[in-house]
């Protein structure tokens, strides 16, 4: 199976499966000499593991990171990083009903029609499972960018269902179990509880949307044409399981706005505003790099749904097990991972190409 692999100058490639005995990453390309120890990687595995909480799955992980390789003494080497997570609380039985059987949402009847093999215990290589070493790589990708260049990726979820999320403060999103960005004392918080009870209650699920920015990012990242940097934004956040769409700036309200409206006119040095996202002709532009991405719901559900199995026959299907009745409340951490993996390749492609060069035209902020 190829596609395993995100980046060129910093690459990540995963590997394993939602039941087997581990998962894990190999990073490749980590500049060398920065500290980097797993104290550095576990606080955000520990913002996205299962069981933090009733309104996500009950699975009980630690996500427990181990570095195997690429650090001595403390610090990177230069070397492929090699990051290993131990699956402990995989109940595979859980899944026995539906060894051939295809369940509607999921990558059951692609994977068995292009492989002509499938892991079924809990989705295998297609599950949400594996995004734990993508956070795990993320936050050696947050710690270099934040050290070197001053960069802070940070995200918070604006929508459950259709539950709208105002931002409020950047400060509380990791205070409460939805990662929204209000204040402890919000009455959206009692909101979203009673949302997610009640959903949970139902049987069904919901999708979700997730905000997230790069705030610091220099001029002059991206490669332009098809490597623009908003291209790779969109294909590594596509990436994530269960993501249906990705906006970069104004995205799709940018749809309704005229021209006068979209175009970001710079004024006394300054850019007006940051419909673009922080990004012109596929290069950041030295404004917040800003992202939205929209989730689905989630497609494990106990209630009856109509499927074929191997054979094509018509039968009816509802998951057992442990499943998030919206996996969108654990991708805040995920995408700030995807975006930083993204913005530290850059990072390095440009210092490789362009460290020489010298404008005399003023920054722009």
């Amino acid at each position: 199976m190829s596609g395993n692999t995100l980046g060129h100058l910093f690459s990540v490639t995963t590997f394993g499966e939602s039941h087997g005995p581990a998962i894990g990453c190999v990073i490749d390309g980590c500049p060398p000499g920065m500290k980097l120890s797993v104290a550095d990687l576990q606080p955000d595995l520990d913002r996205r593991k299962p069981g933090t909480s009733r309104h996500v799955t009950q699975r009980k992980e630690d996500d427990v990171v181990e570095i195997l390789s690429g650090v001595f003494e403390g610090v990177t080497t230069g070397t492929p990083i090699g990051l290993l997570i131990r699956n402990t609380d995989q109940r595979s039985k859980d899944y026995g009903n539906i060894v051939d059987t295809f369940r509607p949402g999921h990558a059951d009847f692609t994977y068995w029609m292009k492989y002509g093999e499938r892991d079924y215990r809990g989705g295998g290589r297609s599950s949400a499972r594996l995004t734990a070493p993508i956070v795990a790589a993320g936050a050696v990708a947050k710690k270099w960018l934040s050290e070197r260049y001053g960069v802070t990726v940070r995200g918070y979820c604006a929508q459950i269902g259709d539950v709208l999320i105002p931002f409020e403060t950047h400060d509380e999103v990791n205070a409460n179990p939805f990662f929204a960005a209000v204040k402890p004392d919000s009455p959206k918080l009692a909101e979203l509880e009673n949302y997610m009870d009640a959903l949970r209650k139902s049987g069904d699920s919901c999708g979700a949307k997730i905000y997230v920015e790069a705030v610091g990012v220099p001029v002059g990242w991206g490669e332009p044409v098809f490597d623009r940097i908003d291209a790779d934004i969109a294909h590594a956040m596509m990436g994530l399981n269960a993501v249906k769409g990705v906006e970069i700036g104004a995205g799709f309200a940018s749809v309704t706005q005229k021209g006068t409206e979209h175009s970001d006119e710079i004024r006394d040095g300054k850019f007006a505003s940051n419909n673009a996202g922080g990004v012109l002709g596929g290069i950041s532009t030295g404004q917040a790099i800003t992202v939205n991405i929209a989730i689905k719901p989630t497609s494990s559900m106990r209630l009856d749904r109509e499927t074929i199995d191997k054979s094509g026959n018509a039968v009816t299907i509802n998951t057992h097990g442990r499943h998030d009745p919206c996996v969108g409340i654990r991708a805040t951490p995920i995408a700030e991972a995807l975006l930083a993996l993204v913005l530290i390749d850059h990072a390095l492609r440009h210092r490789a190409q362009n460290a020489d060069v010298r404008v005399a035209t003023p920054t722009v902020s």
